[in-house]
């Protein structure tokens, strides 16, 4: 039978992406799998139980070391809702676990159980941080994965992908692979454009791009097809601040060389190069009351409005008419 170390045997997959979280647990299982101890001609014992539905004495037949020694991996879900008593139980098994035995607790963060996760850490857990992604960090998953595809792409071709695809990180991640493979690797815009022009023209940026350049009856109809196609409130509400908040951070630079500009504000060349082709257009007070109008329906969107489809199209609308053309 295999040993691991007490690093290698405690895992805590830490937050609430769905996908996220499977590639973590998938991916534990998949490193125990090529190690593992097992009966010739059998699987890997995967052991999966809600948190709170664990007994001591269940939970003790499951981390109790293999009559045929054998390794086996626990999968414990839902541990951010787990009682007292579970708790306990977890953190103790979690302290010495058996030879053999790699336990993998699943915690979205919060919930009643939230003080597990520093114990979990404490005692050394391998932590793979599986938090829901905001739209900037969504950028960053997607060039990790071409890296991890072993291919190199520019940020064009990254940014067109997001607004090709969207924020679904599943079908981000096959798209990438499929990129990859059905291009050999050498991925341009062209190509992205190639597989993906059908949903290019129903993502929030393209509606948000449209209002900020000024062109009201492009974004609304955009904002049409985007509602139609299901693209969530809050992701449209982020698209609009994203680029109404470009729009402030250059347009005060004037119109230096992007490159030299790229680190003073943050941004890459390409994005501050097209800004700058948009902001001649805004004003130091249409700036102002359009951060005010994505302010408002961040709120909205996330609550406050009655009627969420109204807040979007109007404030698309009242952006879209701040910018003189």
């Amino acid at each position: 039978m295999s040993t691991p170390t007490q690093l290698e045997q405690l895992h805590l997959v830490l937050g609430d992406e769905e996908f996220l979280v499977e590639r973590a647990v998938s991916t534990v299982i998949a490193q125990v799998r090529a190690t593992a101890a097992v009966a010739p001609g059998a699987e890997l014992p995967v052991n999966r139980l809600r948190a709170g539905d664990a007994g001591a004495a269940e939970l003790a037949e499951l981390l109790s070391p293999s009559l045929f020694a054998e390794d086996r991996v626990v999968v414990l879900e839902s541990a951010a809702e787990a009682g007292k008593d579970a708790v306990a139980l977890i953190l103790d098994a979690a302290a010495d676990p058996p030879p053999g035995v790699v336990l993998v607790v699943l915690h979205s963060g919060g919930g009643r159980a939230k003080a597990m996760t520093g114990s979990l850490e404490k005692l050394g857990a391998v932590t793979h941080p599986c938090a829901k992604l905001k739209s900037g960090d969504i950028i960053g998953f997607i060039r990790g994965e071409f890296r991890t595809l072993g291919v190199r792409v520019s940020p064009e071709v990254v940014q067109t992908v997001f607004e090709g695809v969207g924020s679904n990180l599943r079908e981000l991640a096959a798209a990438c692979s499929q990129l990859t493979a059905d291009t050999g690797g050498k991925i341009d815009v062209a190509a992205v454009q190639r597989y993906y022009s059908g949903k290019a023209e129903v993502t929030g940026f393209d509606v948000a791009d449209k209002a900020v350049a000024g062109d009201t009856a492009g974004a609304r109809e955009a904002l049409r097809w985007a509602m139609l196609r299901g693209v969530p409130h809050v992701l449209l509400a982020d698209a609009l601040a994203d680029a109404v908040h470009s729009i402030a951070r250059v347009a005060p630079a004037g119109r230096g060389d992007p490159f030299r500009m790229a680190s003073e504000l943050g941004m890459p060349p390409w994005k501050i190069k097209k800004v700058q082709a948009i902001a001649k257009g805004w004003t130091p007070a249409s700036v102002g009351e359009a951060l005010r109008i994505v302010a408002a329906l961040n709120a909205d969107v996330k609550g406050a409005a009655a009627d969420a489809d109204y807040a979007v199209e109007r404030a698309v609308g009242r952006v879209s008419l701040l910018r003189q053309l």
